[in-house]
């Protein structure tokens, strides 16, 4: 089963690598990992998207609040969280293929961030099924190079 995970920390130097090692030294892979500071500059927030067994996950959580740093824990439940992806694309973007890729963007509500002779950056925030869905219909035209953030959440 999927997890997605908000550990908001202390910002301090080697919590994030106590925070992964304690997942990955129990068997979890980590699909993302997302980390950055929050409005309040001595914490930090870590999201983590990782698949496993309920309750191995509910005793790494546990372990996890034990944690020297860690503030607070949360394991998000279906529909307990508003999520984000923001994904950076450069697309082979053509004389020919340039509308229809500005339709594409236009209807996933993307930007297009750079123009070149041959290719578009362009820039997309939604959620999972939104960004999946997007990826599929414009890499017919040829993803050239791809970045994730990889997933932001939330409690709603």
């Amino acid at each position: 089963m999927r997890h997605t995970i908000s550990v908001l920390v202390e910002n301090k130097f080697g919590v994030l690598a106590r925070v992964s090692g304690m997942f990955s030294g129990r068997g979890f892979n980590i699909d993302t990992l997302n980390v950055a500071p929050t409005h309040d500059a001595s914490l930090s927030r870590i999201t983590v998207v990782l698949k496993g067994d309920e309750s191995a996950l509910d005793l790494a959580i546990k372990q996890l609040r034990k944690l020297v740093n860690v503030v607070d824990v949360v394991d998000f439940k279906e529909g307990q969280a508003v999520d984000r992806e923001l994904v950076l694309l450069r697309v082979k973007a053509d004389t020919k293929t340039r509308s229809e890729i500005m339709q594409i963007c236009d209807i996933f509500r993307a930007k297009i961030v750079h123009v070149a002779r041959e290719e578009v950056i362009i820039e997309i925030t939604g959620g999972e099924g939104k960004v999946a869905a997007f990826l599929g219909l414009i890499e017919t035209f040829g993803i050239l190079e791809l970045a994730r953030t990889g997933q932001l959440a939330l409690k709603r």
